[in-house]
């Protein structure tokens, strides 16, 4: 069974940081790209972070630019997202997506999805 599980949410202050994680199982995240995005309450899914196939190359979404990070660890078959300078409008249930052998991570095209973890960020 392929699956993706995320973990690392919770409640920060503005101006703070967090390190989700997003571990595979079932599959090697060698073959995929992998991509982070974000759901804000009454809003749609968006991407926010990816990580393509096959040079692994990294792009952000504006809004995160700067603040956000995708290392990973292949030993482990996980991917973070290290988010710093936390700001309110970060606040939404965060999402891992995997894209089979893929130049960006398409919403749409994600094969697997792991179940989400809450980032709230208020004082």
């Amino acid at each position: 069974q392929l699956q993706l599980v995320e973990s690392g949410g919770g409640l920060v202050e503005p101006g703070g940081s967090l390190k989700l994680s997003c571990a595979a199982s079932g599959f090697t995240l060698d073959n995929y790209a992998i991509g982070w995005f974000r759901q804000a309450p009454g809003k749609g899914r968006e991407e926010i972070s990816c990580i393509n196939y096959p040079d692994r190359t990294t792009k952000y979404a504006d809004s995160v630019e700067g603040r956000f990070t995708i290392p990973r660890d292949n030993a482990k078959n996980t991917v973070y997202l290290q988010m710093d300078s936390l700001m309110p409008e970060d606040t939404a249930i965060y999402f891992c997506g995997a894209v089979w052998r893929a130049l960006a991570c398409v919403r749409t095209y994600v094969d697997v999805w792991g179940q989400g973890t809450k980032v709230t960020v208020s004082s």
